[in-house]
């Protein structure tokens, strides 16, 4: 029936029309900047596809865009039918006629104003919803493959007795299902109800009925099937009730309560017929056109929720609960800390007493000392300007601010090093222009390390790989660093006409042009047109130096391409390098996470391994911050050259990460496929321990009476050499825990009571990859009256003692000397604990620092010496037994042979300056002093010269 028209039309008014040049010029214009537009999103979308399928994981792009694809299309073509069927129904049910009131008057102008666009008026309502709710499905990828590719757990849950992967996986994805129902339920109740009331169905001032049967019959059945999906969500929410977050007495809590279980939960299932059968009443609305029946029946409901499920639960928890809170609520946590401890991988830590003192003599000690632990004076996160400066050689390299803690065989003995790439800083390049910057200096040059336990006599690290290019004990590899940490910007290479500045040496610049195929090829004009708008760099198009075999190099740094391949992990704030079958390569810890474990707390990653180091650069990269189940599932590495990476399975019962291998087919490796070389230097990872060792502060406690009273809570003590407030960070170390034979490449911490800054613990894993004991946890708990001092309470004891304080004045006191103070080693000896702690000296000339001094601790007992051996004979009053082991006099080598006259006089030169130096030290003379020490690394230098010499003679 056509639309009624309103009143008589006005007089119109003719618009002049533009010229048809102007009109052409016009739509040229536009279709030109439809076309920018379309290639614009074009570049960013063929400059990705291009990138994936250069690093030969192409499944991943298309998995994860035909899965955005589907989504979009069809929750998205779902919401459009369903608000536009609606819209249709309406408009179809609409009365003949209506009575002549004002309100119809109003409308009738609204109805022939749109009559002659209703089509295009519900092509684009359909349109605009569709298009909001297919970008919303579209972001639920990841929810859309865990639910497909589930995988069970082979665990029930506490309450429900459902394995966790229902929780995991499939509780999400009915959530994310029945808030997608009720948008697109509310979206066309909305639109219907409008639509009912611009043509007359619903009436809200004109006399008669307020709604024809036909809108009311429409309108019930949509309210109907709202409420059948709000009974859908009461159902749900009995599960939600296991993941559910929350506060107790004793902390953040996950999981069923006492309240809970017997309130909330027969509340949910009280509310879930409730709601049932009020559907069923607005369904029957079809037949007997009347609101009544279910508008009492929903008012029922809405006063249920109110009494039922808020009520009632609140009575319990007033008076049921809170007067015997400990007992109610134990089962329950019991629960929560059997669950948390599975889900974080702490179930099996092994607790054991541990004294905190010692009675064993002076003499026992001082030789257990020197096999407790291979003592890492070298700090990693105080050496890098010293690396910087001795090892830079070009100002446009440099070393990342932290360094890395690794092991290599250094004289057929396994040896904890410290390591650093010398990575491309452009930054320090002698001229910027758009060539040097993209197409000249393009790569970092070589490893540089050196021991961890012992340095030079000048307090220079003893450097086992260095120079440029480097020579060492790490033998022949390809030293070129094209993929790293610092390296975050683009390059263009590969082609001979524009080569790339290698290195410098005495005889001059060496020149380079890059063989591996890891970037895109720039040879279609297409490709290059694409990624000077991707990149905003017109020159990538047009420039001249951008020849027939150049590839671009982009995404460099090792998490970040982790990241894009694998986008699914988390990824651990610490990738190192390692030299592994003559190559470079990055090791990337990975983490599959979960926030649908039951019963387990939660925590935020973020937060939870923050430390006193942590910056940008170290930082987690989290796909999902909370969470309250997580693995290291997966072992990564990337080629510094070719920027190659590989992704292997680590954690071979993980059920995530068997949905995501399912979800991603041939992406990840089978841990058989990891050689013994590079199994070397896999390692315990710092984030996941940093998660576990905030949950043990709680989740150490096993029983549930224990928990609740928080008398046995601790604290991850503040690093009290970095004064910032932070976390000590833990620390990589090769010690002897009580009842090892043998000492393990293990990763530490401390723990001190709530509040109180003597020590409660210490914990240590087991970090080796290759140990058949890699992660196992061990926590020596000392008694809750201990007397055993802190870190912050060591370092404060330090500073304070008279006669360290007048020698930290000597040594600070001059020329605009600093001290600064490395790691605290804790270290378990016979029964007590050993506190060991580097002290370094910044000179004014020298601007690096260089170990000068070692504090030792032990049982209150501090000394504070010229050396590691030093400092323990002054602690136990004894050396032993044993002589003190000589220094490592420079370069990472052996003390050269002293047959040869011209390395005897080095040496002789070098023992002089040496003395002079420590007697300047005494005097406070610090210009003596500096003299001295560059006196020293002169005649350091020339006797490994002439070591070389005569080598090569030979």
């Amino acid at each position: 029936m056509p639309d009624r028209g309103g009143g008589p039309h006005g007089p119109r008014i003719r618009v002049g029309r533009p010229s048809r040049r102007a009109r052409t010029l016009l739509m040229t214009l536009g279709a030109l900047a439809v076309l920018a537009m379309a290639f614009v999103m074009f570049s960013g979308f063929w400059t990705d596809w291009l990138w994936y399928r250069s690093v030969d994981y192409s499944s991943v792009f298309t998995t994860t865009l035909w899965t955005k694809i589907g989504l979009f299309l069809v929750f998205g073509l779902l919401m459009a039918a369903a608000v536009g069927v609606n819209i249709y129904l309406a408009h179809r049910l609409r009365p003949p006629l209506s009575a002549m009131s004002m309100e119809q008057q109003s409308l009738d102008r609204y109805r022939m104003g749109i009559a002659p666009y209703k089509k295009w008026v519900l092509l684009t309502v359909c349109a605009l919803v569709g298009l909001i709710a297919g970008a919303s499905a579209s972001s639920q990828w990841r929810t859309w493959l865990l639910w497909t590719n589930s995988t069970p757990f082979g665990t029930k849950d506490a309450q429900f007795h459902v394995d966790i992967s229902f929780y995991a996986f499939d509780l999400p994805w009915y959530r994310f299902l029945l808030s997608f129902g009720f948008a697109a339920v509310v979206l066309s109740l909305l639109a219907a109800a409008l639509v009912h009331y611009l043509y007359g169905g619903l009436r809200l001032t004109s006399p008669g009925g307020r709604a024809t049967a036909a809108a009311t019959g429409h309108l019930s059945v949509l309210l109907g099937l709202f409420v059948t999906l709000k009974a859908v969500a009461y159902w749900l929410d009995r599960y939600s009730l296991a993941v559910k977050s929350g506060n107790l007495r004793s902390g953040d809590w996950t999981g069923l309560r006492y309240v809970d279980a017997n309130a909330y939960l027969p509340a949910k299932t009280i509310l879930f017929a409730i709601a049932i059968i009020c559907a069923l009443l607005f369904f029957a609305t079809l037949w007997r056109r009347t609101w009544s029946l279910p508008l009492i029946g929903f008012g029922l409901m809405v006063l249920s929720a109110i009494l039922i499920g808020g009520l009632y639960p609140a009575i319990v928890q007033k008076f049921q609960v809170q007067p015997n809170e400990a007992a109610k609520e134990q089962p329950y946590i019991q629960k929560n800390i059997d669950a948390t401890r599975e889900a974080y991988g702490i179930d099996h830590t092994d607790v054991a007493d541990y004294s905190g003192t010692s009675s064993d003599s002076k003499e026992k000690l001082r030789t257990d000392a020197d096999t407790a632990a291979s003592i890492r004076l070298l700090d990693p996160n105080v050496v890098s300007p010293t690396y910087q400066q001795l090892q830079k050689v070009r100002g446009y390299y440099a070393f990342p601010s932290t360094l890395d803690v690794d092991r290599y065989t250094i004289d057929g003995k396994e040896q904890d090093t410290v390591v650093g790439l010398r990575e491309l800083n452009l930054e320090g390049i002698p001229q910027h222009s758009w060539i040097n910057d993209h197409f000249k200096y393009t790569h970092g040059y070589g490893m540089v390390a050196a021991k961890g336990t012992t340095t030079t006599t000048s307090g220079e690290p003893a450097f086992t790989e260095y120079d440029l290019p480097t020579t060492g004990d790490l033998g022949t590899y390809q030293q070129r660093i094209y993929y790293g940490e610092q390296t975050k910007q683009w390059s263009i290479v590969g082609d001979k006409t524009t080569p790339e500045i290698d290195y410098t040496d005495d005889d001059g610049e060496k020149s380079y042009t890059y063989t591996a195929k890891s970037g895109v090829a720039l040879k279609n004009p297409v490709t290059r047109l694409a990624y000077a708008v991707s990149f905003g760099e017109p020159q990538i198009f047009y420039s001249g130096a951008v020849g027939d075999d150049s590839q671009i190099l982009y995404n460099r740094t090792p998490k970040e391409r982790v990241e894009a391949i694998a986008p699914w992990l988390t990824i651990d704030g610490d990738s190192y390098p390692a030299v592994v079958d003559g190559r470079i390569v990055w090791i990337v810890d990975a983490y599959t996470t979960s926030n649908g474990y039951p019963y387990s707390s939660r925590t935020t990653l973020g937060d939870t391994t923050a430390d006193s180091l942590t910056d940008g650069q170290r930082a987690v990269l989290a796909q999902q911050n909370q969470v309250n189940y997580i693995r290291n599932s997966v072992k990564a590495t990337v080629d510094a050259y070719s920027g190659k990476v590989t992704l292997y399975q680590w954690d071979t019962k993980d059920p995530v990460l068997k949905t995501w291998m399912k979800a991603f087919p041939n992406t990840v490796q089978p841990k058989s496929a990891i050689n013994d070389v590079l199994m070397a230097h896999l390692r315990y990872p710092q984030d996941l321990f940093k998660v576990q060792r905030e949950l043990l502060t709680r989740y150490h406690v096993t029983k549930a009476s224990t928990f609740y009273s928080g008398s046995e809570v601790w604290e991850v003590p503040n690093d009290p050499a970095a004064k910032t407030g932070k976390s000590v960070p833990p620390y990589y170390l090769s010690l002897k825990m009580p009842g090892q034979n043998d000492q393990a490449f293990s990763l530490t911490t401390t723990f001190t009571p709530n509040k109180r800054e003597n020590l409660s613990a210490f914990m240590a894993v087991d970090a080796d990859a290759k140990s058949p004991e890699y992660g196992s946890i061990r926590v020596l708990k000392l008694p809750s009256n201990t007397t055993v001092s802190g870190p912050q309470q060591v370092q404060s004891k330090f500073n304070s003692e008279p006669d360290v304080a007048e020698k930290i004045k000597l040594l600070s006191g001059g020329g605009g000397s600093t001290v600064e103070y490395g790691n605290l080693l804790t270290i378990p000896l016979d029964g007590g604990l050993l506190y060991v702690e580097p002290v370094y000296l910044r000179g004014a000339d020298t601007n690096y620092p260089l170990l000068k001094k070692v504090l030792v601790s032990y049982g209150g007992q501090t000394e504070f010496e010229d050396t590691l051996g030093e400092a323990l004979d002054a602690v136990f009053g004894t050396d032993g037994g044993k002589p003190e082991t000589p220094p490592q006099t420079g370069g990472g080598t052996e003390p050269p042979a002293a047959g040869n006259p011209t390395v005897a006089q080095a040496l002789e030169d070098a023992q002089k300056a040496y003395d002079a130096g420590q007697k300047a030290l005494k005097d406070g003379d610090w210009g003596a002093y500096g003299q001295a020490q560059k006196d020293l690394s002169d005649a350091l230098r020339r006797a490994q010269e002439a070591e070389k010499q005569a080598e090569q003679k030979g």
